[in-house]
């Protein structure tokens, strides 16, 4: 009975759902590392046809990391999955946001760390399974300013880059102790700018969690409620690729539905194990 009571409200939860874009549309102003191709947008047709209909088609060419995209395993660790091979499990999981944009404001270097996770299960309870941790260091306001974006004066040195990342050591507290399944920011790398020999990148592939960078809308999430859905492009061979981010918000579905399963999905109580 408890399984049937929450198969329906699950189906009114899905009529109701608020849906948040978390992906900037991509094109030639699309954020991406210094070192990688242009973008390339062709039109193939566009206008009436000689058989009086409308048609559309185009072509494009993109590097696989640019603008809202996702890191696959293989990104930055030899037998990490390629894109095709992610299980389209690890693809849907509750939010985790957790807003250090104050910190970052006052620090641009600044890493999420275990400390702001451990402080985010005080106030939430402990990390859900299967979760997406996201970071909202408020720094979504400067895309697509590659000067602002990377906080540089020069965008062709990496050297001077200066946005905040995630902390490797974090990556594997959350392996060893927590299941996630994702990490996202709202910068253009999980690893900070600073950073030397991207870290956190291979950290993530280490421990099979994905990546997902140049993140939109962040701060339009509740601590805890949302599902996130990654839409990441299914590229065969890929070693990530761009992807529609999509945040599913109902708060009192998601109570509701735990409830009557008799089961909260968030406890009290954080265990630092």
């Amino acid at each position: 009975m408890a399984e049937l009571t929450v198969l329906i409200l699950s189906v009114t939860c899905v009529a109701a759902m608020k849906v948040v874009d978390m992906s900037y549309p991509l094109d030639e102003f699309s954020i991406a590392w210094p070192t990688f191709p242009p973008y390339k947008f062709t039109i193939l047709n566009r206008g009436l046809t000689r058989g009086g209909f409308w048609l559309e088609t185009n072509s494009f060419d993109t590097p696989e990391h640019k603008g809202t995209h996702v890191d696959a395993p293989s990104h930055f660790h030899r037998n990490g999955w390629r894109t095709h091979q992610i299980p389209a499990s690890r693809l849907v999981g509750p939010a985790v946001v957790v807003d250090i944009s104050a910190k970052a404001n006052s620090d641009p270097d600044y890493l999420l760390s275990i400390k702001d996770l451990q402080a985010w299960e005080m106030k939430h309870g402990r990390i859900p399974d299967n979760a997406v941790i996201l970071m909202n260091s408020g720094w979504a306001y400067r895309y697509p300013d590659p000067f602002w974006v990377f906080n540089t004066n020069d965008t062709a040195d990496t050297r001077t880059f200066h946005f905040p990342g995630i902390d490797p050591d974090l990556v594997a507290w959350l392996a060893n102790r927590r299941d996630v399944i994702a990490m996202a920011v709202d910068t253009p790398s999980v690893d900070r700018g600073q950073a030397k020999d991207f870290p956190t990148h291979q950290h993530l592939g280490r421990y099979s969690i994905l990546g997902v960078e140049n993140v939109k809308n962040i701060g339009r999430l509740p601590p805890v409620g949302a599902t996130i859905v990654i839409g990441v492009l299914n590229i065969e061979d890929g070693s990530g690729g761009p992807a529609r981010i999509l945040a599913l918000i109902d708060d009192k579905c998601e109570c509701a539905a735990t409830a009557a399963a008799g089961r909260g999905r968030y406890p009290r109580r954080p265990m630092w194990n």
